[in-house]
């Protein structure tokens, strides 16, 4: 008789579970996936900055190059 019953709660377990299971999996997947955009992103825009502040470093420093050159009396 015990054999009988723990044959059904398994049959239960495993027909509800599954299916259960599976939606935990395709939410973890879902959630890893969103993860992985939001990183995308954040690189996406460290370049951007990155790139932005050496093109302006860039840009002041040949300013500053031109001034010192207008500035400097020449011989």
């Amino acid at each position: 008789m015990a054999n009988e019953n723990n044959g059904v709660f398994s049959d239960l377990f495993n027909a509800v579970g599954a299916p259960i299971q599976n939606v935990a999996d395709t939410i973890g997947d879902g959630f890893n996936a969103a993860l992985s955009i939001g990183q995308s992103g954040v690189n996406l825009c460290g370049t951007i900055v990155t790139s932005t502040l050496n093109t302006t470093s860039q840009l002041l420093q040949s300013v500053a190059t031109s001034i010192t050159s207008l500035t400097t009396p020449k011989k």
